[in-house]
């Protein structure tokens, strides 16, 4: 949190903005809870509110790296608005506000030059910002653990350009002050790359983002099922229908001890054990809630792999194993179902739970489901088909928060993806997962 965001000034290059400070109790809360980890590298913003935050960070490492300073990490340039609240930009320039909030991309403005006047594209701009800084740091630390401390704008580029979404999605995933995001890279930018976790915030006091200002439409809590002994054992599950074990009672009781503030509207599972079970336990908090059953929120079906471990399905389909691995869209399971089929079934069902929601006022939905269908859920919120199945991770017990603020049928908003803070793991998520 900073000065402007205080007086609702917008930032972006403007370096006259600090830390209030609520932004350096934030910005100490979440050195606190990245104590756990050792970072080999710290790269920085020089914009004072980002860098300050960055050294409190750091203040509370046993062995902290050197901050590195870098222009790629600066914020987005509005420099017609920059010191301007709100309110005075959206009197001004109403045209220029209203493509912002649709059309990001399309977004243009004029900025001086030694040779004039220039027009440019902010948010392509700050996009080839984002690769550029992922191009010379990736190849530096590889199989490293690095902490990049930037600002909103930045930061949603460098999710974005990690995953390969397309410049239209720059508003959809929210970034929070001090909020935390988890990214795992494989190798260079374009490599398959995992979100661990998105705007991680429960270290702030907050168990889930703040629903923003002005919100009036629904609000989701996506969650996958609590473990089972296969998840552990890493065995395929597809629609066998295995309950929870022990473990993921206690996830779900976790899960529920995590939500049990939150006003719950309505529930939502897929009718199999394992998540139906994991969802009568998080109600229980919550008595006049009925839950829902959706078949459609079943499983993949894995066919013939289903029951089998990695090692037994290789015997018989090698080729196709470790295509699932890396391009999992092109694999049509054996007797069973292909990722198309289970995006078209997933997404069917979830835009018929949003749009039975009431339109008259804001409403909290539990959807508990699986890892695939919740892969394939929130990759169609970002704009990704079956060939981003891997992006997003999902944890035995997670939650996922998908806010619609202008109402069901418009575009959604990714509040937060995969917290699972709440199962004692700290900021890193060390749940079983496994087989599907």
């Amino acid at each position: 949190m900073s000065s402007y965001n205080l007086q609702q000034r917008v930032q972006g290059h403007c370096d006259d903005s600090t830390l209030s400070e609520e932004g350096r109790q934030g910005a100490h809360l979440t050195g606190q809870a990245l104590q756990g980890l050792t970072f080999k590298a710290a790269y920085s913003s020089p914009l004072r509110r980002a860098k300050e935050t960055a050294e409190l960070i750091l203040a509370q490492q046993d062995s902290a790296p050197e901050l590195h300073l870098t222009d790629l990490l600066k914020e987005i340039n509005l420099v017609e608005w920059e010191g301007m609240t709100f309110t005075e930009v959206e009197e001004k320039y109403p045209d220029s506000v209203k493509v912002w909030r649709d059309r990001p991309h399309d977004l243009k403005m004029t900025r001086s030059t030694p040779n004039g006047p220039e027009e440019f594209y902010p948010v392509l701009e700050l996009r080839e910002q984002a690769k550029q800084f992922w191009n010379e740091v990736l190849s530096r630390h590889q199989g490293e653990t690095i902490l990049v401390v930037a600002h909103s704008g930045i930061n949603r580029c460098l999710l974005s350009a990690a995953a390969g979404l397309a410049p239209e999605y720059y508003n959809i995933i929210h970034q929070s002050n001090a909020g935390i995001s988890v990214l795992n890279f494989s190798g260079e930018l374009g490599d398959q790359v995992q979100f661990e976790s998105v705007n991680l915030t429960a270290h702030l006091g907050d168990p889930l983002p703040p629903i923003r200002k002005g919100h009036r439409g629904p609000r989701f809590l996506l969650v996958r099922h609590g473990e089972t002994d296969w998840n552990r054992d890493k065995r395929f599950q597809g629609q066998i229908d295995v309950p929870l074990n022990d473990q993921g009672r206690v996830q779900a009781d976790k899960a529920a001890f995590f939500l049990q503030d939150v006003p719950i509207d309505r529930a939502v599972t897929s009718p199999m054990l394992r998540p139906k079970e994991t969802a009568e336990i998080i109600l229980k908090p919550h008595p006049s809630v009925t839950l829902e059953l959706e078949p459609e929120l079943q499983e993949i079906s894995h066919g013939l792999w289903e029951g089998k471990l990695e090692s037994e399905i290789a015997v018989d389909y090698a080729y196709e194993l470790d295509q699932w691995k890396v391009a999992p869209e092109t694999v049509q399971m054996p007797e069973g179902e292909n990722l198309q089929q289970v995006w078209d079934r997933a997404i069917a069902a979830w835009e018929v739970i949003v749009a039975s929601c009431p339109s008259d006022r804001p409403t909290t939905t539990l959807v508990v489901a699986h890892d695939a269908i919740n892969k394939a859920i929130l990759c169609h919120l970002v704009g990704l088909g079956p060939e981003g199945f891997w992006v997003f991770k999902q944890g035995n017990g997670a939650v996922s928060v998908i806010d619609y603020p202008k109402g069901a049928g418009t575009r959604p908003l990714l509040h937060a993806m995969n917290i699972t803070t709440h199962l004692g793991s700290g900021v890193l998520d060390r749940t079983a997962a496994g087989a599907l």
